[in-house]
């Protein structure tokens, strides 16, 4: 049902700018005198005047246009180089390269993902070959994706794309059966993997035909770790230099390089129980165990942050660790960075321990940092994962467990220390200044059942731990100061110092006990040490107490010492 009409007049001030609404209005005539008149005084090259309809029902508005005068839109025309005009793809061959494989693996994923495979042994067994072409829908589907997107970019009709893709993956398919059925790719019963590669090598098609016999042995195995275990055989029997050992291994990697970057595989090899942050963990170990290993002989506690690896999963990392696979390091190296940089929490239920986790990875990232990542790209990626440490939501989960508002206090403090990047910083000290400058904080230290001599210290070492997380010197500033401000409270709440004067001991202890405090080691720096610190002094100038520490010079050393740190002596 038709509801309230109103007009609105666009102009554009010049031939290529953007259309500007100019005003609303509900007569038409007004609109298109406005618009005529704006066209007339040069105001604008060009008018429009829309009619806008309100549906009562949906509550949305219908457009037509009224009126369009002045000069025409620029369309702007993409300029494609003449390099980049035409298919990606030219040739069968174009399917090999990494660059169409993991092409391939996008639009043909969940194809993929169903039968276990990987794209690289898509293009090298002849029976998932027929498979694919007898689905139909499933390959006309993967050569559309293609095909739009790369239409838009190279500047060709999008179905002279199409037919062109077509026809290269029947040509492709046709060939790879072809090679199935005249047998070019044996089987290893009864055969040598070494002996083969040694026959193929310096052949023309050596990289093909090696592809389709370690494809065609992982053929009836289901399972990413019961296949990885058949790789490590095959790389186990591999020649032992020499082309023939690169045409054996170059095939392993790129099936592992597939493999690995499927979330589901890296479960089934490394396990399924263990969390994001766990797995994480256990492929730093996997790519790098010598350096995870000295880690953990010098820090007991990565042991039960960082899995152990075993079986398959082993066997990769001593061939990883020897440089075997490059390409599948890097990808894997890569792939935690990138992980850490998602918005995907590393242990969703625990807070504390995904900061427990997220420090055993930049010690071991660290670690091997140089041989697979540069030190600039694992502080990079844990400053990114550091934004995920300081929202509402991650602390308000941090902190929940928490029953005093000290303990708060305390998981801040730790969650200051663990994030990196000077905006993080700076976030995580406003949630720390905000949790200590608190009513409820001030008024928990005063009225707890913790003596206040105890409250004290406890402040002083929040202090000490605030100048340890390397926080900016505003931010520093500002929490200590806000510590020395409750320590204040609850002194002259409970008027600890004027005690300690009139307290009925030795002039020796009762200065050690107040210059401790003026130094900041049995209360916070602020106005309760300014106020120990003028206490001591009045001591000292006292003639009857410089009598008396004259009288005891074994005593007056250690005084000696509290008032340097004081600020009290030279």
């Amino acid at each position: 049902m038709a509801g309230p009409v109103h007009y609105e007049v666009f102009i554009r001030k010049t031939a290529p700018a953007p259309w500007a609404l100019l005003m609303a209005t509900e007569s038409r005539t007004h609109a298109i005198e406005t618009a005529e008149d704006t066209l007339a005084d040069n105001r604008a090259v060009a008018v429009r005047v829309t009619k806008e309809t309100l549906d009562s029902e949906t509550m949305e508005f219908s457009s037509v246009t009224v009126l369009t005068r002045g000069a025409p839109e620029v369309r702007k025309k993409r300029v494609i180089p003449d390099e980049e005009v035409g298919p990606r793809c030219s040739g069968v061959q174009d399917f090999y390269t990494p660059h169409a494989r993991e092409l391939i693996g996008r639009v043909l994923e969940d194809w993929l993902t169903r039968r276990g495979i990987t794209a690289f042994e898509l293009l090298h067994r002849p029976d998932l070959a027929e498979v694919l072409e007898a689905s139909g829908v499933e390959l006309q589907h993967a050569v559309q994706k293609v095909s739009v997107p790369e239409s838009q970019a190279v500047g060709q009709p999008v179905h002279e794309l199409i037919r062109h893709y077509q026809k290269l993956a029947d040509t492709a398919i046709e060939r790879l059966v072809a090679a199935g059925r005249s047998q070019r790719f044996p089987g290893l019963e009864g055969r040598s993997l070494a002996d083969l590669a040694h026959r193929l090598a310096g052949t023309a098609d050596r990289a093909f035909i090696m592809g389709g016999i370690v494809s065609g042995e992982l053929k009836d195995l289901k399972g990413a770790r019961a296949r990885l275990d058949r790789l490590m055989d095959m790389a186990d029997a591999a020649p032992m230099d020499g082309p023939p050992r690169a045409i054996v291994m170059v095939a392993i990697e790129q099936i592992l390089c597939e493999m690995m970057a499927q979330r589901t595989s890296l479960a089934d090899i490394l396990g399924p129980s263990l969390d994001q942050g766990a797995s994480l963990a256990a492929v730093v170990r996997m790519v790098a165990p010598t350096e995870i290993e000295a880690l953990i002989a010098q820090d007991h506690r990565l042991r039960l942050l960082i899995p152990s690896i075993e079986g398959p999963a082993r066997r990769l990392g001593m061939r990883l660790q020897g440089a075997e696979y490059p390409l599948l390091s890097a990808a894997l190296a890569r792939m935690v960075l990138r992980e850490l940089r998602s918005p995907r929490r590393l242990r969703p239920t625990d807070p504390e321990g995904e900061i427990d986790i997220l420090r055993a990875l930049a010690v071991s990232l660290t670690a091997t940092a140089g041989r697979l990542l540069t030190l600039e790209e694992v502080q990079e990626a844990f400053t990114e994962r550091s934004k995920s440490l300081i929202t509402a939501d991650f602390v308000a989960a941090f902190v929940k467990p928490c029953s005093t508002v000290l303990c708060e206090a305390e998981h801040l403090m730790r969650l200051c220390e663990n994030v990196t990047g000077a905006a993080n910083k700076r976030s995580a000290a406003r949630w720390l200044h905000a949790c200590l400058s608190s009513l409820r904080f001030e008024t928990e230290m005063r009225n707890g059942d913790t003596p206040p001599g105890q409250v004290l210290a406890t402040l002083a070492g929040l202090q000490r731990a605030a100048r340890k997380v390397d926080l900016s010197d505003t931010d520093e500033g500002q929490i200590c100061e806000a510590l020395g401000k409750v320590g204040a409270s609850v002194e002259r709440a409970a008027r600890l110092i004027d005690q300690m004067v009139r307290a009925p001991v030795s002039v020796p202890h009762k200065l050690q006990v107040l210059l401790r405090l003026a130094a900041g080691e049995t209360g916070p720096q602020g106005p309760v040490t300014d106020r120990a610190r003028a206490e001591a002094l009045k001591l000292l100038r006292h003639p009857k107490v410089r009598a008396e520490l004259g009288s005891t010079p074994a005593e007056l050393e250690p005084i000696r010492e509290l008032m340097r740190t004081a600020g009290l002596a030279a």
